[in-house]
């Protein structure tokens, strides 16, 4: 029974960069801020002092050992990993330096979605230098290519018993995602999420012609703003259809900063929005009606085969650039704040030993896709 650990986006670029043992050089083109160095002095102002040249595994704190302990961990890697210094111009540009990708290998994830709207924050050189450095340190990664065949190809992580989680992932103009990004022949970028009934004619045809007896199909989508709970009624149809017609297993959406609604469509999870993971964020205000601080690892239990057996939701709290599990109280926040947005797709969410558990409530309803 295979055990998958998903979580939304990991920001190990810019504040958190100068923590690890190789920091980038701190210098930033924002209209604000010129340096990452002050990402950590907000953070330290509102948590305490945040250690420097901390080990491969500091940023992980308490999420370490479910990172570890699932058969397959997906991320969306929302950074540039390059020494590259021209950056696209685009005003908030991420870099991390390549060898503090041990940060991530520490952890033991398998497989980084690239289609987001940071990958090429350095243009196609440090595209190139990204993809390069993630081979290097043997992770595996979808979205993004030095072609568009490179962009659209699915990573193949293995999986106990046999069968493989392939990860398709795609990113989308709704989350900033230039669509001057996009892959094409002979040009690097991301597989760009533009036309939704071509993405699905391509992902049906794709995924019958990658999939083998007891394969798993995970579809990796960077969608919609940064804030807010709205699923728009066109998401939504075509995760469904990305289900009933392509064959996925897991929708597995992320852009906003905060967990958004999720769904079991005949028993398939989608998730809207799985909200950051880890970032340089906790000292930047003026969204706390969100709780940006409260994270979610989401860890889906499968029974043999495609089945899912049951979907769990870690939560933590970002303090000090590290996840540390989050308190009796904020865990009930997040059950209330998800539940409160899951019912009117026939989801619940509830709360058991500090871990959301999710649950079909009523069938969804009738949609004529």
């Amino acid at each position: 029974m295979p055990t998958l650990l998903l979580t939304g986006d990991v920001m190990i670029g810019r504040g958190i960069d100068q923590i690890l043992r190789h920091p980038s050089s701190p210098e930033l083109y924002e209209p604000v801020v010129g340096s990452a160095n002050i990402y950590v002095e907000l953070a330290e102002k509102k948590n305490g002092r945040i250690p420097r040249h901390v080990a491969d595994d500091y940023v992980w704190g308490d999420a370490l050992p479910g990172l570890r302990a699932a058969d397959a961990t997906v991320v969306n890697l929302e950074t540039a990993v390059t020494r590259a210094d021209q950056p696209a111009p685009k005003g908030i540009n991420y870099r991390c330096h390549p060898d503090n990708l041990t940060c991530l290998t520490a952890a033991g994830i398998d497989c980084c979605g690239l289609a987001n709207n940071h990958v090429l924050d350095w243009g196609e050189k440090g595209l190139i230098e990204t993809l390069r450095s993630l081979d290097r340190v043997g992770l595996r990664h979808a979205g993004a290519g030095r072609d568009l065949a490179e962009a659209a190809a699915p990573a193949f992580v293995p999986l106990p018993g046999g069968g493989r989680l392939l990860v398709y992932a795609l990113g989308s103009p709704t989350s900033g995602v230039p669509r001057s990004w996009a892959a094409g022949p002979g040009r690097p970028g991301v597989q760009l999420l533009g036309n939704y009934a071509g993405a699905l004619a391509h992902l049906r045809a794709r995924i019958a012609a990658d999939r083998r007896e007891g394969d798993i199909v995970l579809i990796s989508i960077h969608w919609g703003p940064n804030w807010g709970y709205d699923i728009p009624d066109t998401d939504r149809s075509f995760a469904h259809r990305l289900i009933d017609h392509a064959g996925a297993d897991i929708i597995h959406g992320h852009s906003s900063h905060h967990a958004k609604a999720l769904e079991l469509h005949r028993g398939k999870p989608i998730l809207y929005g799985c909200g950051d993971f880890l970032n340089d964020y906790e000292g930047i205000g003026g969204k706390e009606e969100f709780r940006p601080d409260l994270v979610l690892g989401y860890r889906l239990h499968f029974r043999r085969g495609r089945d899912l057996a049951a979907l769990e939701l870690l939560p933590f709290r970002i303090a000090r650039f590290r996840l540390h599990h989050a308190s009796h109280q904020e865990a009930k926040w997040l059950a209330a704040r998800l539940d409160r947005e899951c019912r009117r797709f026939g989801t619940a969410v509830s709360v058991s030993d500090d871990v959301l558990r999710v649950s079909a409530v009523a069938q969804s309803p009738v949609r004529q896709d």
